[in-house]
C-alpha cells in the first residue's frame, strides 16, 4: 500500500536532508542508523496524519466542508508542520535579516569635488562631508530560546570597523543574554556608540551628513562587556569597554567606562544622557591612549507635524591639543558644542528640516575627541583643513577655531521603503580654517550640497 502523495514528498524532502556530501565515506553501520533515523522520522510523519484524518468531519458532511476540501486542509496541515519543524532544525526560527543602500551625491565647494560616493574607502581619514555617508549594510539578528539575541551587522568601508580597525566590515558583533528575567541582561562585543540624538543610519538620520558634535566630539564604538536594565520608563546602560580600538596594544591596560540612561517621559517626548570616562586614542605624540572626559544630555519632542531634537555636549581629553606648549609638551584639549534640529511635516509623506551645531574649541590650539595629530610645523601644516578643526595657519597657533555648521533640507518618502534626501549646508568657523584646495587659501566658511536615496527592507 503506497503512501500518501504529501507524505511521499515529506519522506523524499527528509531523505534529501540526510543524503551525505558527495565523494564522502561511510560506514555499513552509519547506514543502518541514518535508515533507522528515516525510518522513525516517516513513523512520526505517519502518525501524524493518521492523527489529523481522526480529527476530520466525515466525508460529505460536517463543517461546511467537502471531502476535497477536508482533504486539502489535511495536506496543509500536515504541509505547515513540516515546514515549523524544518524552520527551527534549520535555525530559521526567529531569525530576521534587514538592511540598506544608500548612493549619495555630494559637492563640497572649497575641496573642488562634486559626485557620487557609495562604498569607497576612507584610508586617509574621518571628514564630515564622507563620515559613514554611501553605505550598503546588512543585518542579521537572531533571537534564541529563552531571549537571547544574537546580532551581526556587515557595512563594508563605512561601519565602526572600518573607521577603528581599517579593514573590518563589521559594524556590531553582539550578544544580549538576559540574566534572570528579560529587563536586565548582560552584552558583549563589539557594539556602536549610543550617545546623542542622532543616529548612523540614514534611515533613522533625516539628514545625508551628521551634526559636528556627532561628527567630532563623540566615539565611534565599543569593544567589551556590559549591562542593560529597563524598568518602567528608565532604560539603563554600561559598559567597560575599549574605545575606538578592538585591541590593546602592548604599555596599555586600562578600558574605559561607558553609559546611558533613556527615560521615555510620555508618548511624545524623553530625554537621555550619556557619558565616557577611561582611556580613548590619541594620535599626538607617540599615539598612546590618554584619558578623555565626555558628557552629553539629548532629548526630543515629537508631535503631530512638529519634531524637535537637541543635544548638549562638553569633554576634554589629556594631551590631545593640536598646538603644544612652548617646551614641546602637548596640553589638554577641552570643548563644549550645542546641536539641535526642527524638522516641520509638510505633507505625511514630505519632512521639512534645519540643524544648526556649535563647538566651542579655542583651548590650547584646539583638538577635539581623538581629533588631534595636526601640528606639523616642519611641513607646514597646522590644522585640520578639510574638517576646520585647529588654529589658523597665518593666526595665532594657541588660539583654535570655534565651528559652527547651518543645514537646510528635505526628506521625502517615496514608498515605505525608500526616500530621498536632500540639504543645503553651511560649515563656519571664527578663525580661517577651511583650505581652498584651487588656491591653497584658507577662508572662514564652506558651502555642501548633498542628495540621497535611502532604499531599506
Amino acid at each position: 500500500m503506497s503512501m500518501p502523495r504529501p507524505l511521499n514528498l515529506l519522506a523524499a524532502s527528509i531523505a534529501l536532508a540526510f543524503a551525505l556530501p558527495a565523494g564522502a565515506q561511510t560506514t555499513n553501520e552509519q547506514l543502518l542508523q541514518e535508515l533507522r533515523e528515516l525510518k522513525a522520522r516517516v513513523g512520526e510523519l505517519e502518525k501524524k496524519l493518521k492523527d489529523a484524518e481522526g480529527k476530520l468531519p466525515p466525508a460529505g458532511a460536517s463543517w461546511g466542508m467537502t471531502p476535497d476540501q477536508a482533504a486539502e486542509l489535511n495536506r496543509l496541515t500536515v504541509k505547515t508542520d513540516a515546514l515549523e519543524e524544518n524552520n527551527e532544525r534549520w535555525g530559521f526560527k526567529d531569525l530576521t535579516i534587514s538592511g540598506y543602500i544608500e548612493p549619495a551625491f555630494i559637492w563640497n565647494k572649497l575641496q573642488n569635488r562634486s559626485g557620487f560616493q557609495f562604498l569607497n574607502q576612507q584610508s586617509d581619514g574621518y571628514f564630515y562631508d564622507t563620515s559613514y555617508i554611501g553605505a550598503a549594510v546588512l543585518d542579521i539578528t537572531k533571537e534564541m530560546e529563552g531571549g537571547t539575541i544574537w546580532k551581526l551587522t556587515l557595512s563594508p568601508n563605512r561601519g565602526v570597523g572600518a573607521l577603528i580597525d581599517g579593514n573590518s566590515i563589521i559594524q556590531e558583533a553582539s550578544v544580549s543574554v538576559p540574566l534572570g528575567g528579560l529587563q536586565t541582561r548582560l552584552i558583549a562585543g563589539q557594539i556602536p556608540d549610543w550617545s546623542g540624538y542622532e543616529f548612523q543610519q540614514p534611515t533613522l538620520n533625516p539628514f545625508t551628513t551628521h551634526n559636528l558634535l556627532y561628527d567630532f566630539t563623540l566615539p565611534a564604538g565599543y569593544t567589551g562587556v556590559g549591562l542593560t536594565h529597563a524598568t518602567g520608563k528608565w532604560l539603563m546602560k554600561g559598559m567597560l569597554a575599549n574605545v575606538n580600538t578592538p585591541i590593546r596594544v602592548p604599555g596599555e591596560k586600562a578600558p574605559a567606562i561607558v553609559y546611558r540612561v533613556d527615560y521615555a517621559k510620555g508618548e511624545f517626548d524623553g530625554f537621555g544622557f550619556a557619558g565616557l570616562h577611561g582611556k580613548a586614542p590619541n594620535y599626538n605624540g607617540d599615539g598612546d591612549s590618554t584619558t578623555a572626559h565626555l558628557f552629553e544630555v539629548d532629548g526630543y519632542y515629537i508631535r503631530g507635524d512638529w519634531t524637535l531634537q537637541g543635544q548638549a555636549s562638553v569633554g576634554r581629553q589629556k594631551a590631545a591639543a593640536i598646538t603644544p606648549d612652548a617646551d614641546g609638551n602637548y596640553r589638554d584639549a577641552r570643548w563644549w558644542g550645542l546641536s539641535g534640529l526642527v524638522g516641520y511635516a509638510v505633507t505625511p509623506r514630505l519632512q521639512a528640516l534645519v540643524r544648526a551645531d556649535y563647538i566651542n574649541n579655542k583651548k590650547n590650539g584646539g583638538g577635539l575627541f581623538t581629533y588631534n595629530g595636526f601640528y606639523l610645523p616642519e611641513e607646514g601644516v597646522y590644522n585640520d583643513s578639510r574638517n576646520g578643526i585647529g588654529p589658523a595657519p597665518e593666526g595665532n597657533l594657541d588660539r583654535g577655531a570655534n565651528r559652527y555648521a547651518l543645514t537646510v533640507g528635505m526628506k521625502y518618502a517615496v514608498n515605505p521603503s525608500t526616500t530621498f534626501k536632500v540639504e543645503y549646508r553651511l560649515d563656519g568657523a571664527d578663525r580661517a580654517v577651511f583650505e581652498d584646495v584651487k588656491t591653497g587659501e584658507f577662508k572662514k566658511r564652506n558651502h555642501l550640497l548633498g542628495t540621497s536615496v535611502v532604499v531599506a527592507f
